[in-house]
């Protein structure tokens, strides 16, 4: 059974898009003494899903709400992989085989190592299936 340790809480936040929302929303953060990690935006219908990494979750739920935006959490896991040539199609390769359906996604590239951030439909089986096959995992409190 996959570890809860790897199970992480994103962030959602759903906003009108138009311009100075994403400022309002990076401001209320800020204010609040809330880091974001990583983030993507994804716009449907004259609106957008802001999906955020961040190092207090519970609070960013709560600051948020408060301003009146609608937020919610998914569970996403983060692979680090290699950052190079390859590296994202190892874990595609892994996930698809085990017929585990990447959602979306999302990666960050640092200094050391690359990032994707997965919202898969079996949580618990991705995380199993790429722990047996060597995969890293970051751990939820790498990203408090």
């Amino acid at each position: 059974m996959a570890e809860k340790k790897y199970i992480i809480k994103q962030v959602s936040i759903f906003s009108e898009n138009k311009p100075g929302r994403l400022a309002a929303i990076a401001h209320a953060l800020e204010e609040a003494g809330i880091n974001i990690l990583a983030f993507s935006i994804a716009e449907a219908n004259g609106f957008g899903v802001v999906r955020a990494l961040v190092n207090k979750p519970e609070k960013a739920h709560d600051c948020l709400t408060k301003l009146g935006f609608m937020v919610s959490f998914t569970d996403v896991i983060a692979v680090s992989m290699r950052d190079e040539p390859g590296g994202l199609y190892e874990i595609a390769h892994i996930l698809g085989d085990a017929g585990v359906n990447i959602e979306y996604s999302y990666a960050y590239s640092g200094k050391d190592a690359a990032v994707l951030i997965l919202r898969v439909d079996q949580v618990e089986e991705g995380i199993d299936r790429i722990l047996a096959a060597g995969g890293k995992l970051l751990r939820v409190d790498q990203f408090q």
